[in-house]
């Protein structure tokens, strides 16, 4: 196995005990707070398997609050991640769950305010790596490693040719792609990871688009 660099293999710099339910949740955390965009009125938090039955001793919770925050995985201030969310006025609600995952570090987070909400479902895989594995009801597999765009769309020819296009003529290369969708013919939801970081002009052609619905950017 190839490693990019020594830190995927002795890990993130990190707050405290684990780089999976600690590093993993934070990040997971802080993937939620930059696809919800804002700072959220309430968090409510689910966790699975080892993350239900750890995640008070290991500091998942405090970890994961943290992102919510957009705290980074060495940010000192995640220690005190629960009683920042209670000042900024962020209710916290926290579930351990019984039913069964893929994955054994498993967590749902639901972020929301008087304008919307997103759900979103994390793995932790150790090292402090993570992916997404489910947004608003689609599959997915978004690392959070790279920069990348989610855009949910119709579910129309042209959808993809046309994004592509407008990547290729801002000379950005996609690392990884994926589209999934409900039902045919119906809403549907594209993520591209990408090697460069987004430019908001790329964001505003893409949204444009009149098969495009909804365009959120997450920077590396």
């Amino acid at each position: 196995m190839k490693y990019k660099s020594v830190f995927d293999i002795i890990g993130p710099v990190m707050i405290g005990p684990s780089s999976s339910h600690t590093a993993g949740a934070a990040r997971i955390g802080r993937v939620a707070r930059h696809l919800f965009g804002r700072k959220p009125e309430y968090a409510h938090i689910s966790f699975y398997g080892s993350f239900a039955k750890t995640y008070r001793g290991h500091g998942t919770d405090v970890a994961i609050v943290g992102g919510i925050l957009d705290f980074d995985t060495f940010d000192t201030r995640i220690v005190d991640a629960l009683s920042l969310a209670e000042e900024q006025g962020i209710e916290i609600k926290m579930t351990e769950e019984d039913a069964l995952t893929d994955h054994p570090n498993t967590a749902k987070i639901i972020l929301g305010d008087q304008n919307g909400k997103i759900e979103l479902v994390g793995i932790s895989i150790g090292g402090g790596k993570i992916e997404i594995v489910e947004l608003n009801g689609f599959e997915l597999k978004l690392s959070g490693n790279h920069p990348a765009i989610l855009i949910v769309h119709n579910d129309r020819y042209g959808a993809i040719a046309g994004v592509a296009n407008i990547l290729a003529k801002h000379q950005i290369n996609i690392g990884h792609m994926r589209v999934s969708r409900k039902e045919k013919g119906q809403e549907a939801l594209m993520i591209i990871e990408v090697d460069q970081n987004i430019d908001p002009v790329l964001i505003e052609e893409i949204e444009s688009l009149p098969i495009v619905q909804q365009v959120v950017k997450i920077n590396e």
